[in-house]
């Protein structure tokens, strides 16, 4: 029971959060692909308390759309289309120094070419993208939210912003 510490129980509580606010919009709007917007919360969410991760995350999946989007367009194999996009996610993401986060920009590559090419449908790929965002931005939302909870739990106990600080009390 001790790998069930207070950053598993956060994390776990984060990616429930997560997933029933993407839920209510799977639900609400069904003619939209909010299941991706699933996909995407739990793929940004971070076990730790680090708002760079999470921002790291959002940026990553955002260059996956971005990379997918741009090469939508040509009409090439769908596995050349893949290979070619993770080469360039790997490469800009490198060069914007993302490495902890490029499997997110994969996953999100994927979810908007994938089956994308039977249908060719430039209005599907972009409700995708919104999904994938729409995630994104769940899971920022619940992070800073459980952060910012976090601080001021430990501000009230401790007396200080800093966690590393010792708690001084009067």
């Amino acid at each position: 029971m001790d790998s069930l510490n207070i950053t598993n129980l956060l994390y776990l509580l984060k990616c429930i959060a997560g997933l029933i606010l993407c839920y209510v919009l799977y639900k609400a709007f069904p003619q939209y692909p909010f299941y991706w917007s699933l996909v995407s919360v739990v793929i940004t969410m971070a076990p730790d308390s680090s708002n760079k991760l999470a921002y790291d995350r959002i940026t990553a999946n955002t260059l996956g759309c971005a990379v997918a989007l741009a090469l939508y367009p040509i009409h090439i194999s769908p596995l050349i289309m893949l290979c070619a996009g993770v080469a360039l996610i790997i490469i800009i993401g490198t060069l914007l120094q993302l490495n902890t986060a490029l499997r997110s920009a994969m996953a999100a590559l994927i979810i908007v070419i994938l089956n994308e090419q039977e249908h060719r449908n430039w209005i599907v790929a972009l409700q995708r993208v919104g999904c994938v965002i729409a995630g994104c931005l769940i899971a920022l939302g619940v992070a800073l939210v459980f952060n910012t909870v976090m601080h001021l739990r430990h501000k009230r106990v401790y007396g200080t912003d800093h966690p590393d600080a010792p708690a001084v009390k009067p």
